[in-house]
């Protein structure tokens, strides 16, 4: 890729969608895309880090190169070779681009992970990944060292300290600075994410170098020709998600442009948040919908040099359209896409015009339809599942980690089904309507019930749980358990505290359940199943529809 996909002069969407053509070349790298081909920019500044504390460090392209062709080759020496895979365990610090570059760079196959995640969150993913080599920050260190006996196929843990401390630095400075003498094919595993599910534990959704391809398109026109305009990018994202790696800092760096990154002290802060991109002269940004609605929450915003943000993981909406334009004087590109097939469909408001409510119009290089339980495209304005075409798509995922039943579940013919509800109107825009499944969307996260009515059903004073999403005005979704107690155990506010504290910690913050209802029985069918669609039902009338 030697420039952008669009140089922007062309402006009739539907001419770019027509005229589009993949060019993936047989042999592709995304740490070459993303940095060793960046050689002009090599006394530019690729990561600007700050902490909590406003300490600053910088990253050329040139130092991101040096600093991950020592670490690829100190990982190499520990016997890390192509497929192995490496989990990644870091906020928004520079070391994390590093390891991802390092990684790749191997042929290896990188595993990021959430610094939210709690020990059985991250036991369940190293132990089916098959992790040989974790990388973490201090505190998460200890965490993967307290799981070690559960764990016997993870064989190094690498720490990173304060600043360039910690045995990460230390190994990574015996390595040669040369480039590791490996080649990967477009088509090579690069990169496994875990998402959840309907049923049962979560799944790793395992990803080509060629899927960094398949962002570009979407990435350049949600900004508005970011191929063009560029700028310093930042997302409050966390890097180990789609969202915060495919959609944030592996596309700005693909495009030779500067990443800020923030270490801060846990949840998001909008005032911060404010003064961080101000500070720093934030021109693009991935801010998704519920960060945006506690932007809108501050009533004197700094004035920015934003010139464009994305948002995806829940519907946007009208009055986030409509606060950003008139407070803050930048428009909103809407994105819709999954861990599996990034990137799909959204807006480009300088050349398509946004229809508010609308997920936008599937970029060039992808289709995707509205499709019946045939897979036949539905007729405008009528419900069915979103889909879409899986041949020749470089962002297509190549299956879920030893999981062939559940890679095969997602395919009707040619499509992929997304498991979404939508509708398509006349003009082509697709409409969002809800989960076919039990999949949770809260906050941007996409969270299965299974596992927390697994680790609900653990805590001594529970018999039964069954978990639903029910509608929150800032997070979309919150998750909401029905819980039937042990006998010997009442409900009580305290109760309940000790229940949603047992799941923050083990799982996840996102994923404990921020309502409990004490209910005497749970809805059943004949075989033994939650009824969650009956729990719905209920949630729905108590709630007026």
């Amino acid at each position: 890729m030697d420039g952008p996909l669009f140089d922007g002069r062309e402006r009739d969407f539907e001419r770019l969608r027509r005229t589009f053509r993949w060019r993936v070349p047989a042999r592709f790298n995304i740490a070459d895309a993303c940095c060793d081909r960046h050689r002009d920019r090599a006394r530019e500044v690729a990561i600007l880090h700050e902490d909590a504390r406003g300490a600053h460090r910088a990253y050329t392209f040139g130092a991101l190169r040096e600093l991950s062709n020592r670490l690829a080759n100190a990982l190499a020496a520990l016997g890390v070779g192509p497929g192995d895979r490496v989990a990644i365990l870091l906020p928004q610090r520079p070391e994390t681009a590093i390891a991802h570059l390092a990684v790749y760079k191997l042929g290896a196959v990188a595993l990021p992970l959430s610094i939210l995640f709690g020990p059985e969150a991250l036991a369940y993913r190293l132990a089916d990944s098959g992790a040989r080599i974790a990388i973490a920050d201090e505190a998460r260190a200890a965490r993967i060292e307290g799981l070690r006996e559960a764990l016997p196929q993870l064989e190094h843990v690498l720490v990173c300290g304060p600043g360039e401390t910690g045995s990460l630095w230390e190994r990574l400075r015996r390595g040669a600075d040369r480039r590791p003498d490996h080649e990967t094919a477009a088509d090579d595993p690069a990169y496994l994410i875990y998402t959840s599910g309907t049923t049962g534990p979560p799944k790793g959704a395992l990803c080509a170098h060629r899927a960094l391809i398949g962002n570009l398109p979407g990435f350049e026109l949600s900004h508005n020709f970011y191929g063009v305009h560029g700028g310093l990018f930042w997302t409050p994202a966390d890097w180990a998600w789609t969202g915060g790696l495919m959609d944030a800092l592996l596309p700005a760096l693909c495009y030779g442009q500067p990443v800020l990154g923030y270490e801060g002290e846990g949840r998001f802060d909008p005032d911060r948040a404010f003064h961080l991109m101000a500070r720093h002269g934030v021109r693009s940004a991935f801010i998704p919908p519920t960060a945006m609605k506690m932007l809108m929450q501050v009533p004197s915003p700094p004035r920015l040099a934003l010139r464009t943000i994305m948002s995806a993981g829940e519907q946007v909406g009208a009055e986030i359209l409509r606060w950003s334009a008139e407070r803050l004087g930048v428009p909103v590109n809407e994105m819709w896409g999954q861990t599996e097939f990034n990137y799909l469909v959204g807006n480009c408001s300088e050349i398509l015009p946004v229809r508010p409510g609308s997920m936008g119009r599937p970029y060039p290089g992808h289709e995707v339809d509205v499709v019946d339980e045939e897979g036949r495209p539905c007729p405008p304005g009528v419900e069915g599942e979103i889909a879409a075409r899986r041949e020749g798509d470089p962002v297509m995922f190549l299956g879920y980690w030893n999981n062939e039943e559940a890679t095969r579940a997602k395919f009707l013919g040619p499509w992929f089904l997304t498991g979404d509800v939508g509708r398509r109107d006349e003009d082509g825009y697709l409409w969002f309507v809800g989960r076919k499944d039990d999949v949770i969307t809260s906050a941007g996260y996409r969270i299965g019930p299974g596992e927390i009515e697994d680790c609900l059903i653990r805590h001594p004073a529970v018999a039964q749980a069954a978990v639903i999403g029910v509608p929150d005005p800032l997070r979309g979704e919150i998750v909401k358990a029905f819980i039937v107690l042990a006998p010997g155990h009442e409900p009580s506010e305290a109760l309940t505290r000790d229940i949603q504290a047992s799941v923050r910690e083990r799982l996840a913050a996102y994923e404990y359940p921020r309502e409990i209802e004490y209910i005497e029985a749970l809805p059943m069918t004949t075989t033994g199943k939650v009824r969650r669609t009956e729990l719905r039902a209920r949630e729905r009338a108590r709630r007026g529809g």
